[in-house]
């Protein structure tokens, strides 16, 4: 009897024993998620975001793989990443999507945390990682307002680290923060990308431009590529806005902008300088390339058609100058090279202008000239039968 109690007292110490582990465990795994909840909602900008969730949670949670993917269908993100990751290893594990499609297809048409064993078919795609080094998974869809806005992925080694069946509360406490945080981050950054967008022409401005140009001149610096500038300024623009009103001047400069804008590539960048003046940043382009592009722009605004709200036609053209970044100055700071090739690019306009306007002129080349156009016959003809005389002679 005495020993059925003691094997009763036993079992029961070590189910007591297992309970309080587990208990302590759970307090422990807690912790850690309240800590990285915290950091979550203090991050103070997208990219901060992402390197948490890639990189605090695989160390929080001892997770072998963590990988995450946010539907970027109006290339949003794109943008305000740019250039920002590249480089950046613990944003590795980030994939930005066109469509929600693939996530749409991945859940089913769920909501729900995915809980279960690798499968190669499904799964391969959302890790870099080999077939073999992933056992179980867990996939989170990140949704806000009933979309799909992205989905966070964990890969583990142990097949049983996640199994299908289990209780799935705290992971989608998880992904509804993440979720409020994506959509909180992203709001703060287009709050800082009106900051540096121009209102009425929707290109960025002149802040944006002079961030830009020195982060731009870092990489052409670095990788040892070109980089050209354009300064742009509409022809008599003054003229415009005392002859049809300003109201026809501010559509004029949006058309304007639209127009240089087709031309460009995502990774070139357009700004409103001030007035009627816009800058253009062009990496990886060499002089030939860059003149190409600028006379396809001045081809482009001279053949536009547009009307005053009276009717009348406008006749549009654009003046460029343009620049090379200065590559002899290895000692130079990136801020003084910007200054230099702005201050290029604005002498080569002030060339174009004053060349007869409708040009583009290079740093360092004369203005193109108009086409000497040839003295018809029957004015040479009405001339004084001495003049006519003297100027044969000087003929060689």
């Amino acid at each position: 009897m005495n020993r059925h109690l003691q094997s009763e007292n036993y079992s029961l110490r070590q189910q007591l024993e297992s309970l309080l582990s587990e208990a302590r465990r759970n307090e422990d795994k807690m912790r850690r998620f309240d800590q990285l909840q915290r950091q979550l909602i203090g991050a103070d900008s997208l990219l901060e975001l992402i390197r948490l969730l890639l990189s605090e949670y695989k160390l929080a949670f001892g997770v072998e793989f963590v990988t995450l993917a946010l539907v970027d269908q109006e290339y949003e993100v794109t943008r305000i990443l740019e250039n920002s990751i590249a480089n950046d290893t613990a944003c590795s594990g980030l994939t930005l999507l066109q469509s929600p499609a693939t996530l749409e297809a991945l859940y089913r048409g769920k909501r729900a945390p995915y809980l279960g064993a690798f499968d190669e078919l499904p799964h391969q795609t959302l890790f870099n990682a080999q077939p073999d080094a992933i056992a179980s998974v867990a996939l989170l869809p990140l949704t806000r307002h009933g979309e799909l806005i992205g989905s966070l992925h964990f890969g583990s080694a142990d097949p049983d680290r996640y199994v299908t069946g289990c209780g799935t509360d705290f992971l989608e406490r998880l992904a509804e923060i993440i979720a409020i945080c994506l959509e909180s981050a992203l709001s703060q950054e287009r709050l800082k990308l009106l900051g540096l967008t121009d209102a009425l022409t929707g290109v960025q401005n002149r802040r944006y431009f002079e961030h830009r140009c020195q982060a731009e001149i870092s990489q052409a610096r670095r990788y040892k590529h070109p980089l050209a500038c354009m300064f742009l300024d509409i022809d008599k623009f003054k003229h415009i806005n005392d002859a049809y009103g300003h109201q026809t001047g501010d559509e004029v400069l949006k058309r304007v902008a639209k127009i240089i804008q087709s031309q460009l590539r995502e990774c070139e960048t357009i700004a409103r300088y001030g007035g009627e003046e816009f800058v253009v940043l062009l990496p990886q382009t060499d002089l030939h390339h860059a003149r190409q592009i600028a006379e396809r722009i001045r081809s482009r605004i001279e053949e536009e058609q547009l009307q005053a709200h009276a009717g009348d036609p406008i006749n549009l053209t654009i003046s460029i100058g343009l620049s090379m970044l200065p590559g002899e100055d290895a000692a130079a700071e990136n801020g003084q090279l910007a200054e230099r090739m702005v201050a290029s690019a604005d002498k080569a306009l002030y060339q174009a202008k004053h060349g007869g306007r409708n040009r583009v002129v290079c740093d360092g080349s004369p203005p193109s000239q108009a086409a000497v156009q040839p003295v018809p016959l029957s004015w040479i003809l009405r001339l004084p039968a001495a003049l006519m005389s003297r100027l044969l002679k000087a003929v060689p």
